[in-house]
């Protein structure tokens, strides 16, 4: 492996970071960790690391995303492949305008009342959250993949050579 990819993950629970440490370390990965949201923006700010690994539910339901929101919108963090680590089920299109296909969810009563919609184009692998925040109001983070929890590190490790590999 040419220069060691640095990951950082953010996670509240020690065992899932150990877990994950030591699946990405076994692949030559160097992994860093934090345990909420400010730790964990101030970790990657300082490493810039190749990719971020969130958990979503920290301190507060929605912490995950909104730090996804932060490193998204950060300029010095551009382009950074965010993955979202979750057990949420993730509603699957073929639509690349994901954004607008979330809306479209939104509008169904099925989907209405849902405080949290995940939502990922199978075709360009476009994928984001969309959420009610505190006010009720929508909040769209374009994020680059989810896992699912419990972590499968097969698929973990695909999704960041998938997403690391045109660094």
């Amino acid at each position: 492996m040419e220069t060691q990819k640095k990951i950082v993950i953010v996670d509240d629970d020690i065992d899932i970071i150990n877990v994950v440490t030591s699946i990405l370390s076994a692949k030559g990965y160097n992994v860093m960790s934090a345990n909420d949201k400010k730790e964990g923006l101030a970790l990657i700010k300082k490493e810039k690391p190749d990719l971020a690994i969130l958990d979503v539910m920290m301190s507060t339901h929605f912490e995950g995303f909104e730090l996804a929101k932060e490193i998204v919108n950060d300029e010095s963090l551009k382009g950074m492949p965010v993955i979202i680590q979750t057990s949420i089920d993730v509603l699957i299109t073929t639509k690349p305008s994901v954004q607008a296909m979330a809306r479209e969810f939104r509008q169904k009563p099925e989907y209405s009342d849902l405080r949290v919609i995940l939502i990922k184009d199978l075709i360009t692998g476009n994928a984001g959250v969309d959420y009610l925040n505190e006010n009720n109001e929508t909040v769209w983070v374009p994020v680059s993949a989810f896992v699912r929890k419990p972590v499968d590190g097969k698929v973990l490790i695909s999704e960041i050579e998938r997403l690391t590999n045109n660094k």
